[in-house]
């Protein structure tokens, strides 16, 4: 095969395999009742325990006014809290309330269920393979948008 057709499988399988992650992650945003965009916002806040909204727009490349909307939606359905910096009143701290940790625990105890039976579906011998072959195509990805 010329460099050409291994582009072209490289496309092919990319678009595949983003859009088999896109079904399976929306999927499981529904059965939580929130929105993909919501979901991925409600595991980074989880992860990092704390975020402002300019930082979650930034680490979802979702612009400000989207995300806007996302906290308020997540805020009334007491998911998250919003506090606002006194001495900043600029500096908004979002963070998961009771209910948004269980749902984050609900939806990383099913991610990590997926996660483990996909990786064992994978040939014993090819696991580090794998992974490797995944941290070379993150590093290949330059950040930002390609438009």
């Amino acid at each position: 095969m010329n460099d050409t057709t291994h582009i072209q499988t490289l496309r092919h399988d990319m678009r595949l395999l983003a859009r088999k992650m896109e079904l399976m992650t929306k999927g499981e945003a529904s059965c939580c009742g929130i929105t993909l965009t919501q979901c991925h916002l409600l595991t980074e806040i989880g992860w990092t325990g704390t975020a402002s909204l300019n930082t979650l727009s930034d680490r979802l490349g979702v612009d400000k006014s989207t995300m806007s909307r996302n906290i308020e939606i997540l805020v009334n359905s007491g998911l998250v809290s919003r506090t606002t910096d006194p001495d900043n009143r600029r500096t908004v701290t979002i963070a998961l309330t009771d209910q948004g940790q269980q749902l984050f625990q609900q939806i990383e105890a099913s991610m990590t269920q997926f996660y483990e039976t996909l990786f064992h579906a994978l040939p014993a011998d090819k696991r580090s393979q794998v992974l490797e072959s995944l941290e070379l195509l993150l590093a290949a990805i330059p950040d930002g948008r390609w438009c």
